[in-house]
């Protein structure tokens, strides 16, 4: 595959950034976007292959689209968008979970994602090449307790992909929904907002997935060869599985 360049948000830490490492690797050109600026300036030091840097909230719509619009004529035909940008806050159930964390799990996981998609799409249209690859979850299928609204941003992330998928039939552009489970990253950390102990205690006795776990997986999907579509991939730890069903015992 000839070295092409790839947009990669949240690429300051976890599947972000062990993505932006795969591919530079690689040799491709990169666009990383994330709130941290000075974490993408330390990781654009390391990896020795041209960097363009955007320091971008993705829930910020016109953030979004003046950033994309100013990038650079080298970097400006993006080859593979990795949607990677998203978050869980909280695990209470429903009646008592705070509706801050919902509406930020709702603005950076789906309305990130659908600025970012909607702005890169049209140039990879015209060049009928491409590939954008959303990072949805085993959340967005299998329900678990706690996890509402995140679960259902997730759910939106694949039906997004697969009618994504039907609009771009034709135009050569390809589309990839990849849904991991157990994964030990900074996302416990985020969801349980800086509890280390609560956060480390969620892997505790699983050898759970890692971020380089999901960018050979991200990376693999994307270097098949141009007429073959990976529509969705989903992966969980070897210790992990779907859940029994779940039956309250006492009475109403």
């Amino acid at each position: 595959m000839d070295k092409k360049t790839v947009l990669i948000t949240g690429a300051s830490s976890g599947f972000g950034e062990a993505c932006a490492r795969w591919y530079a690797v690689r040799g491709f050109s990169l666009i990383l976007s994330a709130r941290r600026r000075d974490r993408l300036e330390r990781l654009a030091e390391e990896l020795g292959v041209p960097v363009h840097i955007m320091q971008l909230d993705v829930r910020d719509r016109k953030a979004v689209e003046k950033a994309l619009d100013g990038i650079p004529e080298d970097f400006s035909s993006v080859d593979i968008l990795v949607n990677n940008a998203g978050l869980a806050l909280g695990l209470l159930p429903a009646h008592e979970a705070d509706m801050d964390d919902w509406e930020v799990m709702v603005d950076t996981n789906i309305k990130g994602l659908l600025y970012m998609t909607r702005k890169i799409l049209p140039g990879m249209t015209a060049r009928r090449r491409g590939h954008i690859v959303n990072m949805g979850s085993v959340a967005g299928s299998w329900p678990y307790p706690g996890g509402n609204a995140y679960g259902a941003t997730k759910a939106f992330v694949e039906q997004f992909s697969r009618n994504l998928r039907c609009d771009v039939q034709g135009t050569g552009v390809r589309v990839t929904n990849i849904a991991p489970g157990m994964a030990e990253t900074e996302f416990s950390l985020v969801r349980f907002k800086g509890a280390s102990e609560k956060a480390s205690a969620t892997y505790d006795g699983v050898k759970a997935l890692t971020a380089a776990d999901i960018a050979d997986i991200v990376g693999w999907v994307t270097l098949q060869p141009e007429h073959v579509n990976i529509n969705h991939l989903e992966v969980m730890p070897t210790q992990q599985a779907w859940s029994a069903f779940a039956v309250a015992r006492e009475g109403l």
